[in-house]
């Protein structure tokens, strides 16, 4: 019998049918509600925006703004829970002809800028925050508020870079140490 176009777009959605192997939450922290919870908080908000602009025509003011500030928390919270996983983007290629020595006192030079850097950000932010005297535009609030928020951030992320650095030198190994021990740690795009 003949192959019909039919049984061949089968075929193909059966190809493109999701894996049904379980999916691992093992990497998820009770830190990291805090970013679902804001990012959940930041959609409601843009949503009511969208609806009291368009369909209602009535635009609540103070949605722009508040958006705009949860989206900071969002993307700085996202951070403290990328530096927790160690998974910050790294251009690893050259790593992979670089002798196994020369690729442990890198990831040192790394971990000890990594530290510097997140201190250094989250000393910064503190003054930012202790200066600013400002409130919203919209609702009666202050702005050091936001920056208090991302100066902590830092400093989460300065106590994970220091809890990463300490697993990197007590255990002799990272992912850009020893890539093949830690093939499985990272999934791959099929």
């Amino acid at each position: 019998m003949a192959d019909t176009r039919a049984d061949r777009d089968d075929e193909t959605l059966h190809d493109l049918a999701l894996d049904e192997t379980e999916i691992d939450l093992s990497d998820i922290k009770w830190d990291d509600t805090l970013v679902l919870l804001v990012f959940w908080v930041l959609a409601f908000v843009v949503f009511l925006q969208f609806f009291t602009r368009y369909v209602l025509n009535d635009s609540l003011g103070w949605t722009e703004e508040i958006a705009r500030f949860l989206l900071i928390a969002v993307t700085f919270t996202g951070s403290v829970m990328a530096v927790r996983k160690n998974s910050h983007i790294a251009v690893e290629f050259l790593y992979r002809w670089a002798p196994r020595r020369v690729r442990r006192v890198a990831q040192f030079i790394i971990d000890v800028i990594n530290v510097v850097f997140f201190g250094g950000l989250a000393y910064m932010s503190t003054k930012v925050a202790g200066l600013t005297q400002q409130m919203m535009v919209s609702i009666n609030v202050p702005k050091s508020i936001v920056y208090w928020f991302v100066a902590a951030c830092f400093a989460a992320m300065t106590l994970y870079a220091l809890r990463n650095a300490w697993r990197h030198l007590r255990s002799g190994t990272s992912k850009l140490i020893d890539p093949e021990l830690h093939a499985g740690d990272v999934p791959r795009m099929e």
